[in-house]
């Protein structure tokens, strides 16, 4: 690995420019009361002020993903048969989603133990992650939503990153991660880090003695499981809760998709597009019935599947990076931290005579 760099202030545009040249580069800008990933435009002001509102999913599973064009050519002298034409059309080209944060990225290895298994490949997402580096900024301050130490992390947590920029005076310090990082610092616009390692590390420091003590999570797996059954427990918990799925939208671990056709004619194409686990249609039977018809069947599932079944399917690995996202932009204020707490309070308490 490259040893670390020094990238100033004045030359980061010119490198994020140099990086344009070379690949897809999308940044944080504001729009409106929000900060979005967008395409880099010179002209446009980046946002670095704080985390993106969405968090950086988009480049490599895309809300919406074209998979396949398909068409049907009627055999002339027997109008009654038709030849299938398939066009797969898997992802080309390479993107650099720059400034971040390191809950975002590391978002991705939750996906990556589901699409990318020795048994099963998918082919979309592996092209997008294989081709797709991330430049992660490490957090200098913390949020009250943010509790990315709950779950295994850090404010600047390399995993799933592979540059990761720490704020010092006058710049960042850059670190390669991974091979991919390490070919992004292959810059003359990086200079020698100079010996402010030590002040990238006391900038870490200070950033993770900031967040409050972590609770012991070892026990919600087996709560949320003690609790299933429970259904006055998941109505109190979901009593607030609106159905409006920003949680899962907002989500940088939420990998559920569903799949669609579009035909025209005798055109058509498949697509791949987000689903919502908290939408009242996301388990509808064919049938009509829906096995989980009330919004407190929906959110077990939802936060059981993060700090429970694929903890127990993963080696103990919790499905969440504690950006606080689903918190933050919660309209009427659901805390899944709460939630997950009082699981196992609930689990634990001495049964009442």
């Amino acid at each position: 690995m490259e040893a670390a760099k020094f990238l100033s202030d004045a030359a980061l545009r010119p490198w994020l420019d140099e990086l344009a040249t070379k690949h897809a580069l999308v940044v944080p800008r504001r729009e409106g009361d929000a900060i979005v990933f967008a395409p880099y435009d010179p002209a446009k002001p980046l946002d670095l002020s704080r985390d993106a509102t969405i968090p950086p999913k988009n480049p490599v599973f895309p809300a919406c993903e074209e998979l396949m064009r398909y068409s049907y050519a009627k055999n002339p002298e027997n109008p009654a048969q038709a030849g299938l034409t398939l066009e797969p059309l898997v992802p080309m080209g390479s993107t650099v989603v720059f400034g971040g944060r390191p809950c975002g990225a590391r978002g991705f290895t939750i996906f990556d133990r589901v699409y990318l298994t020795q048994r099963i490949r998918d082919p979309y997402y592996g092209a997008r992650r294989e081709s797709t580096a991330y430049v992660t900024l490490a957090c200098s301050d913390t949020g009250n939503t943010c509790f990315c130490h709950w779950v295994g992390s850090s404010p600047s947590d390399t995993t799933g990153s592979d540059v990761l920029l720490t704020p010092v005076a006058g710049g960042y310090v850059a670190e390669a991660v991974t091979e991919k990082g390490s070919d992004l610092l292959k810059s003359t616009h990086m200079a020698d880090a100079g010996g402010r390692e030590k002040e990238a590390l006391a900038a870490k420091s200070k950033a993770l003695e900031a967040l409050e003590a972590a609770p012991d999570l070892g026990p919600a797996p087996k709560s949320l499981l003690a609790v299933f059954d429970d259904q006055d427990f998941w109505v109190d918990m979901s009593a607030k809760c609106i159905s409006c799925g920003a949680c899962t939208y907002l989500c940088p671990t939420c990998y559920c998709f569903n799949i669609t056709d579009e035909v025209r004619g005798l055109d058509g194409s498949r697509l791949r597009t987000w689903d919502n686990c908290m939408s009242h249609q996301y388990t509808m039977e064919a049938s009509g019935h829906n096995p989980r018809p009330t919004k407190a069947h929906r959110l077990k599932n939802r936060v059981g599947h993060k700090f429970s079944y694929y903890p127990d399917i993963h080696g103990g690995v919790i499905a969440c990076c504690g950006c606080g996202r689903c918190i933050k932009s919660c309209p009427v204020g659901v805390d899944i931290r709460e939630i997950v707490l009082a699981s196992i309070e609930r689990a634990t308490a001495k049964p009442q005579e």
